[in-house]
């Protein structure tokens, strides 16, 4: 008896196992497995550290059947996914250039109002310390 089903054991021929194999793997990955265990560990009676694994195992179709699809919506794993208006990976989106833009030209417009405030304080015709710097 081998360990897979009622067919010969591990004596016999090579093929047959591999045939169990494939037909083994077909199976879980038309139906699905899950796989789920808890590791804790404690220190008298004191939880420090809890780690939940659980792992599914099927076929792309049966995922989706299930209504897991996440790696058609990462842009990451698929070209067809796009990257979101607010999220930012290194690049910049149109939304995100639009506010620096805007961003940029209320700074000038700050900067210039704060100059003007500066040589309206100052006496006229005296050199003010910014006066003496270089642009």
């Amino acid at each position: 008896m081998s360990l897979f089903g009622d067919g010969p054991g591990p004596a016999a021929s090579g093929q047959g196992s591999s045939a169990n194999l494939a037909d083994i793997l077909e199976r879980v990955l038309d139906k699905g497995v899950v796989i789920a265990g808890d590791i804790q560990i404690n220190l008298l009676d004191i939880e420090l550290l809890t780690i939940k694994l659980r792992l599914l195992v099927a076929s792309v179709d049966k995922a989706k059947e299930m209504g897991i699809d996440w790696w058609e919506h990462d842009p990451s794993l698929s070209s067809r996914a796009r990257p979101q208006a607010d999220a930012v990976d290194g690049a910049a989106t149109p939304a995100l250039e639009a506010e620096n833009q805007q961003l940029r030209e209320e700074l000038r417009q700050l900067r210039g109002e704060l100059r003007a405030r500066e040589l309206d304080q100052s006496p006229s015709g005296a050199k003010t310390p910014k006066d003496d710097q270089a642009p």
